[in-house]
């Protein structure tokens, strides 16, 4: 059985033409405790080595950039780089996303997992990709939440956004607004309900998880009043949890569910109908330092829960809070699994 001694995580580098490289480079500078040679605690970084030399100089630092050799060592003091690509530097523009930037952020992704797959990696944390340029590369994906469940076989699985004031997590997630009722379903939400439930022991500890339920509608739909989804759709999956022992409760009115959540710390997680009904609350508290979590997974991802910021790549301004803290929430993640008996 594995032990804490045997820790190896992986960072995607993501877009090459976005903020990924260069909030690496800059996570790596606030944490100089992630470049120790510490037998417990390794990170590999897959991508590129001369793109992330490339944002080394745009933010200022000199801390040595290497691409592994065997791709077993690991070199203190150092950004260790395990080598996914080699690409033209000259062909890959801050802010620019094109076909070459959409098929080298699919490339480390993948990677990332056949290498998670494999346990050579114990988790992966993924810096932002590109939905154009996923589309530019002919690579039929919305993101990583879908290719991640494709390629490690989930077949039940949510987004988790996750920080230290608020869990949210989404019953749909790319989805049109006008599309949300209809994509509703009773099985939909139940099973959202469970994996909340099992990732919540598995991953954060919790022995007896509590899981708000928001409803869909204003006022809980207002018995009947503003709609019927409450009672005809979410409470049946309500019911059907606590069936199976789980500590679910509501569904709560969304103006209300989020305070009692995050203020008053009745519930260790909010289970959302939609993305920005449970996206909004949560980036109001952790914009910075939000974490994006694929629970249901058989391996441990996490990312930053923000985009590729095009428009401030290659600045030097990118704020590298959120990595940081996927970091950690995957260090204490893999550190939970592998405790279970």
């Amino acid at each position: 059985m594995k032990t804490e001694s045997d820790i190896k995580l992986g960072i995607t580098m993501g877009c090459p033409a976005g903020v990924g490289p260069e909030i690496i480079i800059k996570a790596f500078a606030e944490r100089p405790d992630w470049l120790s040679n510490d037998p417990a605690f390794h990170i590999l970084v897959l991508g590129d080595e001369r793109i992330l030399k490339k944002a080394a100089l745009a933010v200022g630092t000199d801390i040595p950039v290497i691409s592994l050799a065997s791709r077993v060592t690991h070199t203190a003091g150092a950004i260790n780089v395990y080598p996914v690509s080699d690409a033209p530097v000259d062909e890959v523009c801050w802010g620019r996303p094109t076909a070459l930037t959409g098929e080298l952020s699919y490339r480390y992704v993948t990677r990332a997992i056949e290498l998670c797959m494999a346990d050579t990696l114990s988790g992966m944390v993924t810096a932002p990709i590109s939905k154009l340029g996923l589309r530019f590369a002919g690579i039929p994906y919305p993101g990583h939440t879908e290719m991640l469940a494709e390629k490690t076989g989930a077949k039940r699985y949510a987004m988790m956004l996750a920080g230290e004031g608020l869990r949210v997590v989404l019953v749909t997630i790319h989805c049109p607004l006008s599309d949300v009722p209809g994509s509703l379903t009773t099985e939909k939400i139940f099973e959202t309900i469970s994996i909340t439930h099992a990732s919540l022991r598995r991953d954060f500890g919790i022995s007896k998880p509590r899981i708000a339920v928001a409803a869909l509608n204003p006022h809980g739909g207002e018995a009947g009043l503003f709609g019927h989804a409450e009672e005809e759709i979410i409470s049946p999956a309500i019911a059907l949890s606590r069936a199976e022992g789980v500590d679910a409760t509501g569904p709560f009115p969304p103006d209300t569910v989020f305070y009692l959540a995050a203020v008053k710390r009745r519930f260790d997680a909010v289970v959302c109908q939609y993305h920005d009904q449970g996206l909004i609350p949560f980036k109001l508290l952790h914009f910075k330092d939000g974490v994006n979590v694929t629970i249901g997974l058989p391996i441990v991802r996490t990312s930053v829960d923000h985009g590729t910021a095009y428009d401030i790549a290659g600045s030097g301004n990118a704020d590298p809070s959120s990595l940081i803290a996927s970091v950690e929430m995957a260090r204490q993640i893999i550190r939970n699994r592998l405790a279970l008996p």
